[in-house]
Order: C-alpha cells, then structure tokens, then sequence
C-alpha cells in the first residue's frame, strides 16, 4: 500500500512512517509534496483536522493520504490546551513558546495534579472516498521542569506514566514509539488496514 503524507512537520513524519514500516508489511509512505500550501486546521476536534489534512493531501496527490492531529490534554486546564495544543501560544505554532506558556499556567499546580495525556487521531483518505480513522492516548503528567533533548513538541515536559520519571524527550526513538499516542493511533489503524 502507497500513502502520502500529510504532515508538514518533518520530526511527527519520521515517528509516523517509523511505526507504520513496523507494524504494516509493504506499506509505502511517501513525502508531501513540496508545493502543497498550508492547510486551515480550523476543526473543532482532533479527528476534524487530521481528516481535513488527509482529504487535501489526497484530492492534490491524486494518492490515498494518511495525517494525524495530536493534543495534549491538562486536566488542571480543563482539558487545554486540547486541540489548540500546536498553536497554544499563538499562531507561530513554536513549540517553545508553547512549552512555556504551559508551564507558566500549572505554576501554582503541585506534582499531584498536573495529570494529563497526549491524544492522536490518524486518518487515511482514499481517492474512492473512503476515510479510516483510529486514536491513540497515553496517560501522563506535566513535569515540574523542562528535561530532555529528543522529541519535539511538548516532549520536555509530558512525563508518561509507563516511563516516568522521564519525560518523552529523555526517551529514545524506539521507546517513544513503543508507548506514545502516535504510535498507538498507528499501530490501531494498521490493523484496520
């Protein structure tokens, strides 16, 4: 099977097709086309956007595409900053600015109540129509301090509950993928494939 992907971010592109060679024999992935322009993720849901993403890339392609959007989920935010997460901190969508405005909001929250979880949904459009979704969460909690050089994203300060105390970006590559959202949404939507 060929698929396009959607992702733009090349670090969320190596996770994607890393995981998907592992868990889907004969797939694919093939880069997004260069002179493809930003798409308006302007859905109100995570499965809203990857399916906008997906459904661009594919109708421009002319080849099933595969996208994902992903959030972080504070429960001491009220579930913030959710599907905002990739523009937390405005519309530049960096990933320390991001880091740091989340930090600056669970100042006054101790250890105890900075649980959270990453969440991702993947999607693939065909040319036929046909759409296949499938989502993945790891449970976690916001770290006290930034830690780590690996990852991207909010992977400093997002400690998951099957690795703590380290944070995603303390892991290596295998071991996120082993645990992570992504992966999981991945691995459950190879198998629906």
């Amino acid at each position: 099977m060929r698929m396009v992907m959607a992702s733009a971010n090349p670090h969320k592109a190596v996770e994607m097709v890393a995981v998907l060679r592992e868990a889907m024999a004969g797939v694919e992935i093939v880069p997004r086309p260069p002179e493809l322009g930003d798409v308006a993720e302007d859905g109100e849901t995570l499965a809203a956007n990857a399916l906008i993403k997906a459904r661009f890339v594919c109708a421009a392609a002319g080849e099933p595409a595969i996208a994902d959007d992903t959030g972080l989920e504070v429960d001491a935010l009220d579930g913030g900053p959710g599907v905002h997460s990739a523009r937390y901190a405005g519309p530049q969508q960096d990933a320390a600015a991001n880091s740091a405005k989340l930090m600056s909001a669970l100042r006054d929250v101790p250890a105890g109540g900075r649980i959270a979880r990453y969440r991702t949904v993947v999607a693939v459009v065909f040319g036929d129509g046909r759409e296949v979704l499938a989502d993945g969460v790891v449970e976690g909690a916001i770290a006290t301090a930034l830690r780590g050089d690996r990852g991207f994203g909010y992977d400093p300060v997002f400690v998951p509950d099957e690795a703590a105390p380290r944070t995603f970006a303390e892991l290596t590559s295998e071991e996120k993928n082993r645990i992570s959202h992504r992966g999981r949404a991945l691995r459950a939507l190879a198998a629906r494939l």
